[in-house]
C-alpha cells in the first residue's frame, strides 16, 4: 500500500553529528513526548527521511537522505550518550529508531522559503513524487485539492506553517507571504469547524493572527469541491494583489511537477526489502508501541 498515512516520517536533522550517527551507527532518536504530541496517530513509520537545516550548508533546507526503519526501542538519553555528564537530561526518554544504511535521493526535496519543520508524516506515494517540502503534507483531501490547484496557477504557499504569536503556536493550512502583509488560507471541513467548541478557538486564533498582520480566507468543502476555479483561486489572487503581491523572499512556483526525487525503481526496491522482513518487523514495532503508546 503506497497511500498509508504515516508510512513515511520526515524528521528534522539539526546537527552534522546526528547525520554521522545515522550514517555510521544506523540510528536516530525522537523524544517520546514529541511522538505522543505530534505523531500518536501515525506511529510507527516504515521509512524515515531527514530534513536538514542550515547547519548543513549547501545540503540545508532540503530532504536528501532516507532509510528503512528496522526496529524501535525506548531508551534514556544516558543509554544513547553514555559519555555525557549526568543530570536531569540523562533520564529523558527517546525512541531509538534503528535504520538500514542511508540512501540518497536522486533529487533533493527542497524548501522554497528555507523553513523549519518538526515532523511531516506522509505517504510513500507522496514521498516518491515530492518536488518540494509542501508536496509531502498529508493533512486532508481538501488541502490536497487546493494545493494542486494553487500549483497549477503558480501561487506559492507554505503548507502547515506554524506561526508563534505571543507564545501561542498556530498551524496555518496555507501561508502566502506578501509584500504588504501575509495571507492565511484555511480549508474548513464542515464537521471540524462547525462544532461549538471550535468557534471560540477559531475566533481567538483569527484575532491573534489579524493583530500580527495576517489576513484570512476560509473556504468550505462545497467551495473547494465545486467552485475552486471560479471562486477560490480568483479570491486568493485578488487578496495577494491587495497585499502588494508576493514578497521578494518567495521563490516562484513552477507549474512543471513532472520530476520525482525518488524514482519508482528505487521505490519498488524498498517495497521488496520491506515485504521480505515484514512479519518479524511488525512484531518488533508492535512491542515498542505497547511499551510507549499503548
Amino acid at each position: 500500500m503506497l497511500n498509508k498515512r504515516g508510512q513515511v516520517l520526515v524528521a528534522i536533522m539539526n546537527e552534522p553529528r546526528d547525520l554521522d550517527i545515522a550514517r555510521e551507527k544506523h540510528w536516530y532518536r525522537i523524544p517520546v513526548p514529541s511522538v505522543e504530541r505530534f505523531l500518536k496517530d501515525r506511529w510507527a513509520p516504515e521509512l524515515l527521511a531527514f530534513y536538514q537545516t542550515k547547519a548543513f550548508g549547501e545540503e540545508g533546507y532540503a530532504v536528501n537522505y532516507f532509510a528503512r526503519v528496522l526496529d524501535i526501542h525506548k531508551v534514556t538519553r544516558r543509554e544513547l550518550f553514555p559519555e555525557e555528564v549526568g543530570g536531569r537530561k540523562a533520564e529523558q526518554e527517546y525512541y531509538k529508531v534503528m535504520l538500514s544504511p542511508l540512501e540518497r535521493l536522486t533529487q533533493p526535496i527542497l524548501s522554497r522559503r528555507f523553513r523549519r519543520i518538526a515532523f511531516i508524516p506522509t505517504t510513500l506515494e507522496k514521498f516518491a513524487h515530492a518536488v518540494e517540502i509542501n508536496d509531502l503534507c498529508d493533512a486532508s483531501p481538501l488541502e490536497d485539492r487546493l494545493w494542486a490547484v494553487l500549483k497549477l496557477n503558480g501561487i506559492p504557499a507554505e503548507r502547515q506553517e506554524f506561526i508563534d504569536i505571543n507564545g501561542r503556536l498556530y498551524e496555518l493550512d496555507f501561508a502566502v507571504y506578501c509584500a504588504d502583509g501575509n495571507l492565511d488560507i484555511e480549508t474548513d471541513g464542515d464537521t471540524w469547524h462547525a462544532t461549538p467548541e471550535r468557534i471560540p478557538l477559531d475566533n481567538r486564533r483569527d484575532n491573534d493572527l489579524q493583530t500580527a498582520g495576517w489576513s484570512h480566507l476560509r473556504f468550505n468543502t462545497k467551495q473547494i469541491r465545486e467552485e475552486i476555479a471560479e471562486y477560490c483561486v480568483p479570491k486568493i489572487q485578488e487578496n495577494i494583489a491587495r497585499l502588494g503581491g508576493l514578497d521578494k523572499q518567495t521563490a516562484p512556483l513552477s507549474t512543471d511537477d513532472s520530476s520525482a526525487p525518488l524514482d519508482w525503481q528505487q521505490l519498488m526496491l524498498f517495497r521488496s526489502a520491506q515485504s521480505a522482513g515484514q512479519p518479524k518487523r511488525k512484531k518488533r514495532l508492535r512491542k515498542a508501541h505497547r511499551k510507549g503508546l499503548a
